[in-house]
């Protein structure tokens, strides 16, 4: 970076060349004292920067080779929190501290973002996030800080406590990508939480106290209900390059604040698109992250005397340890409506310190972003987690709100990721658990449904919409992606309805009888080649008694299937039919399928009711007369007129089906990988694929599809395209 003059000197007419000088002084092997004027003239001075990528990248490298002996690193990080507590102390007002903060955000997170993804294990030592011993420090500093907790507690403290307002906007957002950043240690551990991790600044987070917990919660998730733009007098963006360079993006300051230009070409991820609040997006990617993170301990001291080079000392790792309390999910979990003051049993007011949030505003702004899967995941956690605002949804009057964007992105589900299928999927089946909700839903009716394309449909309920999208999903899944799991919550979320159903449409039935009659079909095949397969293994061959197991495994999950579509159509026969005359006639117009099945073991008694019903209504229209060919309508009017008469009679009552969604016995080793694919893929944090531990990554042979994940849901890592921020 050539040669550099032993004292700091800033001159005015050349900021370009005390900048180049300034950065190489931090990222060399001299070390300046905490107390020194350097850190004042690095965080104080426009660093008008454009470097090249591979500039950038050199600078990285000297900076971890020399980190060691400077401990530049925990130094600047220490600035950092004091500019962030003279801003704090400002209450928001303009403050020279705003600019020096950026600055110091701005050059610790390329340098400590290098320092993650290379480091050579998962343990961070190579962060050396502590001053030397011999360090000399103001007289008030305290020798034994912990500087990941002072300066996590400076970060939130503002976060919390600070509005977002034109002045404070950019801070705010710079602050919760470093975050980011910060929290990416996660990254580089294994696919399962184990009490060798070392996540220092996530871990400084959870330490804090519940009231603050609160709220940094509660203005992470007003920044994303209110999804403040980035303001004008703030910044623009503009778009360029530079000869055989990728496109950069530029941030370009109109205010009067310090600005740091450099290239951030891996800290800025390629494939997430341009958002109209990167505040509420990197808001929520922070909230996942936080009401995720599981921290694992240790319960046995004596554990730790075992080797740590084998792989019973893991094994053994794991079943002694347990994990920690989350502050962050146990306020998600807490929080009430603002609307409502929550009272204890005996009637007197809670003291201690809850998280009040404006449901209504929640809910509705959910409904308008759930096309974006981390939002998907955000409804889901709200309602796996807080039974207030379950209760608020199953109340609303307006379900088409959440439910409408939910079946839509169903309906397109060739264009969702597999993971993104299954928490909407799993919403569902929370939401159908409520006989009010399976009872409001059709009750609610849409006009039309523009984006359903294979039909017209106009003046359908609410819940007829849902049995068809259902049903579509099962079909798709029987296609594609050919998973037992989404069968069964489909299903399930059926089974709950089915009680429920009223004036289920002519579509709706119609494709619920053709969902039996597919089931069917597959099923009768599996039969005859598991039938053709016992015979041609007489032999004993073992492949081929392998592919018996196998067929007689599968034949039995579609036995349980087809069981299953035969007690959802049972529920509405016996609980709803003089409701459904439309289910009746489509059960009329395709008897026949139900035919094969009537001396089946596991079916018997469940095809004895369908015919018990077609029997009945069968001898109502062979009594009456009619001129020339029965007609749809004709037909239909008579269902309709001896539905009325429908006493049920000779049907054999079942217990009524409930399904209810439980979370597995360890959520994390699903929810703490799947958030980061959706962070990498979907923020402003690109990461090094070679360094990720967390989930595997498909390297870029492959390309992404249009949410940013590759086919098989691991996310794409070529980063390729460089950023200059500026404040």
């Amino acid at each position: 970076m050539g040669a550099v003059p032993s004292t700091p000197r800033w001159s005015p007419a050349r900021p370009q060349d005390t900048a180049e000088y300034l950065i190489a002084t931090f990222v060399g092997d001299k070390s300046f004292p905490l107390s020194s004027d350097f850190w004042q003239k690095l965080l104080e001075l426009p660093l008008h920067l454009q470097w090249p990528s591979n500039r950038v990248r050199q600078a990285c490298e000297a900076f971890a080779r020399n980190n060691y002996k400077t401990r530049h690193l925990a130094k600047i990080l220490i600035h950092l929190a004091w500019c962030l507590q003279e801003c704090n102390s400002s209450s928001g007002a303009p403050s020279d501290a705003y600019g020096k903060a950026v600055n110091a955000l701005y050059i610790s997170s390329i340098f400590l973002k290098h320092l993650i993804e290379n480091a050579k294990t998962n343990k961070i030592e190579e962060l050396y996030i502590s001053l030397d011993e011999n360090e000399l420090t103001p007289p008030d500093f305290k020798q034994d800080l912990n500087i990941e907790d002072f300066l996590m507690r400076a970060v939130l403290v503002f976060i919390g406590s600070i509005d977002v307002s034109s002045i404070t906007y950019v801070l705010h957002l710079e602050l919760i990508n470093f975050v980011l950043v910060a929290m990416s240690t996660q990254l580089i551990s294994g696919p399962s939480p184990g009490p060798k991790d070392v996540n220092p600044f996530i871990d400084a987070a959870m330490a804090q106290e519940s009231s603050l917990v609160i709220l940094v919660v509660r203005r992470l998730l007003l920044n994303y209900i209110t999804r403040p733009p980035l303001p004008f007098n703030a910044a623009t963006y503009s778009m360029f390059s530079e000869g055989s360079q990728p496109g950069v993006l530029q941030k370009v300051s109109s205010a009067a604040a310090n600005i740091v230009l450099l290239p951030f070409n891996y800290l800025v991820s390629s494939s997430g698109e341009g958002s109209r609040s990167p505040l509420a997006d990197s808001s929520l990617h922070i909230l996942l992250i936080l009401f995720h993170y599981r921290k694992c301990v240790e319960v046995d001291e004596f554990i730790t005397d075992k080797s740590e080079d084998t792989v019973a000392s893991d094994s053994n790792l794991k079943q002694n340890s347990t994990f920690s309390d989350n502050p962050y999910c146990k306020a998600l979990e807490n929080a009430t409506d603002v609307e409502f003051d929550r009272l204890d049993i005996e009637g007197n007011a809670n003291n201690s310190p809850v998280l009040r949030l404006p449901f209504a505003s929640l809910f509705d702004t959910l409904g308008i972003c759930l096309a974006d899967e981390a939002a998907v995941l955000l409804l889901y956690s709200l309602l796996q987690g807080n039974p207030d605002f379950l209760e608020y949804v199953l109340v609303r009057t307006d379900l088409d709100t959440l439910l409408i964007p939910i079946l839509e992105a169903l309906y397109n589900a060739p264009k969702r990721s597999s993971n993104q299928i299954y928490m909407l999927l799993i919403v569902l089946l929370m939401l159908s658990q409520d006989s009010s909700f399976n009872a409001s839903i059709h009750k609610l009716i849409l006009p039309s449904v523009p984006w359903y394309k294979e039909r017209l449909l106009h003046q359908t309920s609410l819940g007829s919409l849902m049995v068809v999208i259902l049903i579509r999903t099962v079909q798709y899944n029987l296609s594609k992606l050919r998973d037992v799991y989404l069968h069964t919550t489909c299903l399930a979320t059926l089974a709950n309805m089915g009680p429920h159903v009223h004036r289920l449409s002519a579509y709706a039935s119609q494709r619920l009888v053709s969902l039996f009659d597919m089931l069917a079909r597959k099923y009768n095949k599996l039969a005859e080649l598991l039938n053709n397969n016992v015979h041609l293994s007489k032999g004993n061959s073992m492949d081929e008694n392998g592919l018996s197991d196998d067929l007689s495994t599968e034949l039995h999950i579609y036995t349980d299937f087809l069981r299953l579509v035969l007690e959802i159509i049972n529920a509405i026969l016996s609980y709803a039919l003089p409701r459904n005359p439309e289910v009746v006639y489509a059960i009329m117009h395709r008897q026949e399928v139900f035919q094969p099945f009537k001396n089946h073991p596991r079916f018997n008694e469940l095809i004895e009711n369908i015919y018990n019903v077609l029997d009945f209504f069968n001898s109502r229209m062979d009594s009456q007369r009619t001129d020339g060919e029965w007609s749809v309508e004709k037909v239909l009017q008579v269902i309709i007129v001896n539905c009325r008469s429908w006493r049920g009679e000779g049907m054999k009552m079942f217990t009524q089906l409930r399904f209810t969604y439980e979370q597995e016995s360890h959520p994390e080793e699903f929810f703490i990988p799947y958030v980061w694919q959706l962070v990498l893929s979907r923020s402003v944090l690109g990461f090094n694929p070679e360094a990720i531990n967390l989930f595997p990554v498909d390297l870029p042979a492959e390309r992404q599809d249009n949410n940013g994940m590759v086919a098989n849901g691991h996310v794409n890592g070529e980063l390729e395209r460089s950023v200059f921020l500026d404040a």
